[in-house]
């Protein structure tokens, strides 16, 4: 930060009863009156270089005191007494800090070049484009001094100035960066990093109020020069400096306070990049609990909704943890605006859904987009079902949401509603039917089915089900390996030469087993005939097909027989599983956990579930 010093003699001027005034053997003359104080001063070192002073006494007359009031002066009372003080050669120490108010207060009191040669507004000039225009701090104090003066400073072009050095230095290569930064980053020291970080700027423009921090980003945007992720990291400082962290300690609720933040978060809002990733998904999220907190305006609110949905692929569970400030809702976390933030991303991404089969690519993509959501929303229902004031409902609600092709399996979902019944163990029978019926049974892993058939805490109606869908799979299982075995044991059958077929005695017919005597008498008595009736060469060639014919014919035997080993195996495993089963319903019927309508359903199930077997083995003995 850089000084400038005028003038040499020491300050001399006192208050005695709300009257400023100066130490001098000269009586005072001038009278000037600003607001609740008055300065006694004297006409001669004031009117030489005072232009408008000059002419106020022009009119006032031949007057021994001269009284004039200068209420309306930029800076008041200290902006007046820093000029009087240039007036009587008294030091003066300029700064970026007082800059402004002194150079607003010369230019009204018209001090100068014109009035008089070296007067206090030339020097004022010089020092703010000699020290603060080249200055990357001076530049920005400078210019949240002007807060206090918008127009004298608009009018002066102060703003613009700045502005302007700001954005130039901003632009700077940063091997180019020779001047003093603030970075306060986690985890990041000078001495260790030798290289600038290219968000060096962020920080310090942060203490600007958001009306110039606009102007600033505006003017970077406008060139184009920086990618928009270094725009949305400047947002995201601006917001964590300004902005309440309604997560941690309960905001102040001050209607000041609500519409200053309302104003911050509205700005920031526009100023977002359209690129998306410009800003990370939890920033918005988080600009989202803000936003509903402060009660900002709609139109607000639905932006953020729409760019949170645009990115809720990339969050994370921790991103939608937020506490739910909502007097009316019980429950500490805030599941409503979660479902919100899904609701918008469904409708993107249904506008996204490619019309055509034949965008494979896109189509891949929109689906891995929508899985992902799916496992974060599930992974979040894991983390609110623990609140014991959670709502059944709209624990329901943020899941039914989703669409079908959102999950895969359902495993996740399921330790959800474990979590939920374990939390809440007075939960209704009608509360429970509610929450499970969004569980798919047929959608669950091996592990999952082998869990929930032991869930005690799980309806009586799920338990079957997944019993059901159990069975189901290992019929479709053993079936699969029925038909399979025949096909496996099928081998070729050994060629027989004419001159083997010519010798009963040593023939060899390879069948699928060779201790079937019947079937080997046949072939011994078949080749004999043969051999009576025809002659060698003849019988060679018959009795070689007979041989085939035969050989197939054994082999089709011992695959039914096969097969009906396997499904009557099938068919106790299915019958001892259903044993099983209506243990397990009588069991829970007896503690009165189901009633006589799920009794009921779940006999049906069981023998739908043994019927096809049945029909299976009929069609076999045929």
């Amino acid at each position: 930060m850089k000084f400038m010093k005028i003038g040499t003699k020491p300050d001399t001027f006192y208050t005695e009863d709300a009257t400023r005034t100066v130490i001098s053997d000269v009586p005072s003359d001038f009278v000037i009156q600003i607001n609740n104080i008055s300065y006694l001063l004297h006409t001669f070192p004031l009117l030489p270089k005072f232009g408008l002073l000059q002419r106020l006494c022009s009119h006032s007359g031949d007057s021994e005191k001269v009284s004039i009031e200068l209420h309306d002066i930029p800076g008041g009372e200290d902006a007046f007494e820093m000029c009087a003080k240039f007036c009587y050669g008294i030091m003066i120490n300029l700064s970026a800090y007082n800059f402004v108010p002194a150079f607003c207060a010369a230019k009204f009191l018209r001090m100068t070049e014109s009035v008089e040669k070296g007067n206090f507004v030339p020097k004022l000039e010089a020092f703010f484009n000699s020290c603060i225009l080249e200055g990357w701090k001076d530049s920005i104090a400078a210019l949240q001094t002007t807060v206090k003066f918008p127009e004298w400073s608009e009018n002066l072009g102060i703003i613009r100035k700045c502005i302007d050095s700001i954005v130039e230095k901003i632009h700077t290569p940063t091997a180019k960066v020779s001047w003093s930064y603030t970075y306060t980053r986690p985890g990041y020291t000078k001495k260790q990093h030798h290289s600038v970080p290219k968000d060096w700027w962020t920080e310090d423009i942060s203490d600007l109020d958001v009306d110039l921090f606009r102007c600033i980003i505006t003017a970077v945007r406008s060139t184009s020069m920086l990618p928009p992720q270094l725009i949305g990291e400047a947002l995201h400082v601006y917001a964590c400096r300004w902005l309440p962290d309604t997560t941690r300690t309960p905001p102040q609720t001050g209607e000041e306070f609500m519409e200053k933040n309302r104003r911050i978060v509205d700005s920031i809002v526009n100023m977002i990049p359209e690129d998306k990733g410009a800003v990370s998904v939890g920033f918005l999220l988080r600009l989202i609990v803000i936003a509903n907190y402060l009660g900002v305006s709609p139109v607000t609110k639905t932006e953020l909704l729409r760019r949170s949905g645009l990115q809720l692929e990339e969050a994370t569970v921790d991103d939608l943890i937020f506490p739910s400030h909502s007097p009316a809702d019980p429950e500490f976390y805030d599941i409503d605006l979660v479902l919100a933030v899904l609701e918008s991303f469904l409708v993107l991404w249904r506008r996204q859904s490619p019309a055509a089969a034949s965008e494979l690519n896109r189509s891949a993509q929109v689906l891995g987009t929508m899985r992902k959501v799916g496992k974060l929303i599930d992974s979040y229902l894991q983390v609110v079902a623990k609140d014991v004031n959670m709502p059944v409902s709209k624990v329901v609600s943020l899941a039914e949401a989703l669409p079908d092709i959102a999950r895969e399996d359902h495993d996740g979902i399921y330790k959800a509603i474990n979590i939920y019944l374990k939390e809440h163990g007075d939960l209704s029978k009608a509360d429970k039917k509610r929450l499970c019926h969004i569980l798919d049974c047929q959608k669950l892993s091996p592990e999952v089915r082998a869990h929930a058939v032991k869930n005690e805490r799980l309806p009586l109606r799920i338990v079957v089900q997944v019993l059901f869908f159990e069975q189901e799979r290992d019929r479709d299982s053993n079936s699969k390996a029925a038909a399979a075995t025949p096909d496996c044991r099928k081998h070729k059958p050994l060629p027989v030469t004419p001159s083997q077929s010519q010798e009963p005695g040593k023939q060899t017919v390879p069948t699928s087993r060779e201790s079937d005597s019947h079937s080997h008498d046949k072939v011994k008595f078949g080749a004999a005939n043969v051999h009576d009736k025809f002659s060698s060469s003849t019988t060679g060639k018959r009795d070689y097909a007979l041989l085939q014919m035969q050989n197939k014919r054994s082999d089709g035997k011992l695959a039914v027989e096969n097969e009906r080993k396997g499904v009557r195996s099938e068919t106790q495993q299915v019958d001892h599983q259903g044993h099983n089963t209506r243990r397990e319903i009588l069991r829970e019927g007896a503690s009165g956990s189901a009633g006589a309508g799920s009794k009921l359903d779940a006999k049906k199930m069981i023998q739908r579930g043994s019927r096809p077997d049945h029909g299976r083995d009929k069609g076999k003995d045929r």
